[in-house]
């Protein structure tokens, strides 16, 4: 068994690394799912009311409540396969929670990359809306990340990939931490 977690701030390529993972044949969870299917419940709009949401639900049921929520996704995964990856933790509360469900069988990959490259994908990635849309803009939701304590989890990760070269690039080395994850399966 096998369990990655990406880390990153938004446009830093953690949906990119899911899509590898997926590529790989490894189930995704992803955290953004959950607050999704939450603010749905709610009846708000994904686009614009995740971040609240998100916020919601650490206050309502604690820090640790997305990664708790997405605990039995990732168990039902591990059933079939030997490894999931986990997308989009937010804390270092949440890495303890993964820490404590799945020791050492947890790797962390913090996904870095600077402010005005990631605003540039996000911007040609067309999936949120921009602050002149309603939406909440690169800084605003990098604060409220970082106010999640990512930089917390980001200094706990086992791995930091720098994803600032070529998208193949980062494919390749997303891909080689995932064959090594399975090697360690492999050879445990």
């Amino acid at each position: 068994m096998h369990v990655i977690g990406t880390v990153g701030l938004p446009g830093s390529g953690k949906g990119e690394a899911a899509t590898v993972a997926r590529e790989e044949g490894i189930p995704v969870v992803t955290m953004g799912d959950v607050v999704r299917q939450e603010t749905a419940d709610r009846g708000l709009d994904p686009a614009k009311d995740h971040g609240t949401v998100a916020q919601a639900l650490r206050e309502e049921n604690g820090p640790a409540a997305i990664a708790e929520r997405s605990l039995p996704m990732i168990e039902d995964r591990l059933e079939d396969h030997e490894a999931v990856l986990v997308d989009g933790i937010r804390s270092g509360v949440e890495v303890d929670a993964f820490e404590a469900r799945f020791g050492a069988d947890f790797t962390l990959v913090s996904i870095e990359a600077p402010f005005d490259l990631r605003a540039e994908r996000i911007d040609t990635r067309g999936r949120d809306a921009s602050e002149d849309d309603g939406g909440e803009g690169l800084a605003a939701r990098d604060e409220r990340e970082r106010g999640f304590g990512m930089d917390d989890a980001m200094e706990r990760a086992d791995v930091v990939v720098e994803n600032t070269d070529s998208l193949e690039a980062f494919h390749d080395r997303i891909r080689a931490i995932i064959r090594d994850g399975k090697e360690r399966v492999h050879n445990s």
